[in-house]
């Protein structure tokens, strides 16, 4: 991008030099300033750093590599994942430059499965807190507790969670901090969220983990969840207290369990620009790679026949997402469009007047009357269905026998099979064995990242190689929470979603490259470049839909992707330029995101 671009006077633009008032070791103690041995004579010289630092100058690419070798020595990915952790607080641009320039390698040590070891460790790996946890027993002091992090213009970016359903591990208490925590550094790294105007939270509710409960370095709340009423106050004094104090701030759900997930998002989401990438963000970027996979077959949404194996957040946030978007593409009523989505949970199918079902759940369950006397465990619901597209969701390793999908093979041409449960030793199944069990035929993509599988399934029987791709969130949440924290949306509605997961399928390099062995998803290689796409498609449904707010966005495509580039934070070092304490921003004076820096009256 060039350095005068036409819209280098926007307030998040990340061109020019940064104003600073911090000097001396103050100043190599700030996360956001510090550049350690990359600070240039001149601000040596004027930020009284000179004798505090060795005579070397280096470049950003020095660090990086100095940084990538204290890494590669870690014994193992928790013991990286506590490296990195340390890096962020003291550098932040060299943090997130080594994470951009080995994405692939290190997505998984900042992310799943790792991030779900360091979240189980939390109280015994803590060192120093970074986030809000907010105590459901001191609710009078939430607005208070939330006030000390920022000003109304300063926080563009908040992830919640209650850490009660982490990664597929599980009741996490108070650790859920660091799911918030990793969201952000996603949303940073991907869409360039600007770091220093997130906040990631933690409302801390008790938990029903009997090994936190019993841990005596166990840093929550140490007692059982509380539920209900109590429990709905909390999180709506949050919400408003929220609202009230960053009107702008976009707000993303994490992790929430599955009696409240779907709950909060439905009653919120027609009020705020809200989120739940359990429940939408899994949704758009698994209807995305079935968009893609029908593609590749040759079929459309109208002729999608899916069973979902695992109804619970996840797996209903799937259906929705897929139920809305049949519904669109056939002028149905999403009431028709669900009698092409089958439910199974561990028991068996949903069923209405038999199964306890929720109310997300009970759009798609099949009457007592219509299955009488059919079969309800997955092989008998698949040999009555006959699906074309299978979903796992359900935490059950190995539940995809070669039975069962050999019984989805026989009735259709390729099978579209998403083994998404996380972490690895939870997925229903691994791509070689579906491969070889559909003699190459089916068309997959799977929750955590799988190597390449090769096969004599070429034309005569050659050998040839089918890449596999992860179905991973990362290509569509932060897309989304760009789009809409640019456009200053006051909801993320439906059409919103739809037009996301439209721009992520067409990156996909099966859809874009017209090849049937090629991944159907775009992979986090290229994920600025989807996550720009992402934004543009939500941000111009925004503005026809009436809900953006953001004055002056262009309404040309080439000048739309120049004025959301402008606007993502980058990885660089700017110059600093020094000014004096008196007057200047409280981003010069290094106050964003350090609590204690503003004073606000305690209001209810």
């Amino acid at each position: 991008m060039a350095e005068k671009s036409k819209f280098g006077h926007l307030p998040l633009s990340t061109k020019g030099p940064l104003e600073c008032s911090l000097r001396g070791t103050v100043l190599l103690h700030h996360q956001s300033f510090n550049k350690g041995s990359a600070f240039t004579k001149e601000e040596r010289r004027d930020f009284e750093l000179a004798g505090l630092l060795p005579q070397g100058i280096q470049t950003l690419e020095q660090q990086v590599r100095r940084a990538y070798d204290q890494y590669s020595s870690r014994h193992d990915d928790l013991a990286k994942n506590t490296f990195l952790t340390s890096l962020k607080v003291q550098n932040e641009v060299l943090f997130f430059k080594l994470l951009q320039d080995h994405l692939e390698e290190m997505f998984s040590v900042i992310y799943t499965p790792t991030e779900g070891d360091a979240i189980q460790n939390y109280s015994r790996i803590f060192r120093r807190p970074e986030g809000v946890f907010l105590n459901i027993y001191d609710v009078d002091r939430v607005y208070h507790d939330l006030s000390l992090w920022g000003t109304a213009e300063e926080i563009d970016y908040i992830v919640v969670t209650d850490g009660e359903e982490i990664l597929g591990i599980g009741d996490q208490g108070c650790g859920g901090i660091l799911i918030s925590n990793a969201k952000l550094i996603l949303t940073t790294l991907c869409a360039g969220i600007h770091p220093n105007r997130v906040l990631p939270v933690v409302l801390d509710c008790g938990t029903d983990n009997e090994d936190l409960l019993n841990d005596d370095l166990y840093l929550g709340l140490r007692e059982k969840r509380v539920r209900g009423e109590k429990y709905d106050n909390f999180v709506d004094t949050f919400v408003k207290s929220a609202r009230k104090l960053y009107p702008k701030a976009f707000i993303h759900f994490e992790d929430f369990g599955l009696d409240n997930a779907r709950r909060l998002l439905d009653k919120y989401r027609p009020e705020i620009p809200c989120f739940n990438d359990d429940v939408q963000g899994t949704g758009c970027v698994t209807l995305a790679a079935i968009m893609a996979a029908l593609h590749v077959s040759k079929l459309g949404l109208s002729d999608l026949r899916l069973v979902v194996f695992g109804a619970g957040t996840a797996g209903v946030g799937i259906a929705d997402q897929v139920r809305d978007a049949i519904a669109a593409e056939r002028g149905i009523s999403a009431e028709e469009a669900a009698k092409q989505i089958w439910l199974v949970d561990k028991p068996g199918l949903l069923i209405t007047g038999v199964d306890k079902l929720s109310g997300a759940q009970k759009g798609f369950a099949r009457s007592k009357e219509e299955w009488a006397d059919k079969k309800t465990d997955l092989l008998g619901v698949i040999e009555e269905v006959k699906p074309n597209a299978l979903i796992g969701t359900s935490t059950v390793p190995g539940a995809f026998t070669e039975e069962i999908v050999r019984a989805m093979a026989s009735h259709v041409e390729r099978p579209i099979i998403l083994p998404l449960s996380n972490p690895t030793r939870l997925h229903e199944a691994v791509p070689a064995d579906l491969l070889a069990w559909t003699n190459g035929k089916a068309l997959v993509a799977t929750g955590s990242p799988f190597k390449p599988v090769k096969g004599p399934w070429g034309a005569d029987g050659t050998e040839i190689e089918i890449e596999v791709a992860e179905c991973n969130n990362s290509v569509v949440f932060p897309g989304i929470g760009l789009g809409s924290v640019l456009s200053r949306t006051t909801r993320v509605t439906d059409k919103m979603l739809v037009t996301a997961t439209k721009a992520v399928a067409a990156m996909g390099p099966a859809l874009k490259d017209q090849r049937d062995t090629a991944p159907l998803l775009p992979g986090v290689d290229v994920v600025r470049d989807v996550s720009v796409r992402v934004a543009r498609k939500v941000i111009q449904t925004a503005v026809d839909e009436g809900v953006a707010t953001q004055a002056g966005i262009p309404t040309d495509e080439v000048e739309l992707d120049e004025w959301i580039h402008e606007q993502m934070w980058e990885p660089v070092y700017r110059p600093l330029k020094y000014v004096p304490a008196e007057g200047a921003s409280r981003e010069a004076r290094g106050e964003l995101k350090v609590v204690g820096s503003v004073q606000r009256p305690n209001e209810a």
